[in-house]
This record gives C-alpha cells, sequence and structure tokens, in this order.
C-alpha cells in the first residue's frame, strides 16, 4: 500500500477529488441563493448549534478563524445569518440563522442528500455502511493524530 501513496490510489488523493467536487456541486446547486462553495459549510453548522459564538464555528467544522469570519461576513450581507453580542462576553458575538435562512433549509438539505445519493449510486445498503462506517474511522484517526499535533504545537509554543 505504501507504492500507492503518491499514486492513483491514494486515500487522500480520492477523499480530495470528492471533497472538490462535492463543492462544485453544492456551489452550483446554491448559487441561486448566493451562497458560494465555501460558505455552505457554515450554514449546515449554524442549522444544527444556532446561536454558537464564531470561535467555537471554528472549532466545530474545523476552519481557521479568518475564514470563518469572511465566510460569516458574506452570509450576513446576504442577510442568511446575524450576530448579536453574547451577554456573557461582550468581546464575542453569537451568531443566528435568520429566517432567509430557514426558508432555503429544506431546498439546503436536498442538495446536500442529492448529493450523498450521487455519491453512492449503485451501492448496496451493505456498501454504503461499510463506507460511511470507514469514512467515520478515518475521521477519528484523522482527529487523534491532529489533537496530538495540536498538543505538541502548544507545547512548544509555551517552552
Amino acid at each position: 500500500m505504501k507504492d500507492c501513496i503518491v499514486g492513483k490510489d491514494s486515500i487522500g488523493k480520492w477523499i480530495s477529488v470528492l471533497y472538490r467536487y462535492g463543492q462544485i456541486y453544492v456551489g452550483r446547486e446554491m448559487k441561486p441563493y448566493n451562497i458560494s462553495r465555501g460558505q455552505h459549510i457554515f450554514l449546515v453548522a449554524l442549522f444544527k448549534n444556532n446561536g454558537i459564538n464564531q470561535e467555537e464555528l471554528s472549532n466545530n467544522i474545523k476552519i481557521d478563524k479568518g475564514t470563518t469570519a469572511r465566510a460569516i461576513k458574506k452570509l450576513e450581507e446576504e442577510g442568511y445569518v446575524v450576530r448579536e453580542i453574547d451577554p456573557a462576553d461582550k468581546r464575542a458575538y453569537k451568531l443566528y440563522v435568520t429566517e432567509k435562512a430557514l426558508e432555503i433549509k429544506p431546498k439546503f438539505i436536498e442538495v446536500l442528500s442529492s448529493w450523498t445519493d450521487i455519491l453512492s449510486d449503485g451501492f448496496t445498503e451493505e456498501e454504503k455502511e461499510i463506507t460511511l462506517k470507514l469514512l467515520k474511522k478515518m475521521a477519528q484517526n484523522a482527529t487523534k493524530i491532529t489533537k496530538i499535533n495540536d498538543i505538541d504545537r502548544n507545547r512548544s509554543d509555551h517552552s
């Protein structure tokens, strides 16, 4: 398997391809709503956790704070998100989806569901379950190493 790391059979390569095509697909489908490729992940997270602050949002979806700030600003300009000062921390903002965002939520869910259907076309139910199980396991592996690297980085920052 090590011979395939930089070749055509690299797991990372195929995950990257799927990610890019998914971004293109969702971006194209949501374009009439002025939601670009990189913004939809923020809306998904806010639909799940409406009222979290920007830092929590960044942490939840593992995207840096600057990218999060830019995406939220665009979603705010389009009327999909509002920021309100956090009463518990006047320096922070809580993020909320608007009525406009809730109106497109069914379309949003339809698009994401459609992408899943496209990806799993021709799969048996067993293959879908196995694929999901393996992808979750890969994500857990990635999370473990990321946490280890973050701990090491924090130790070196404080040395």
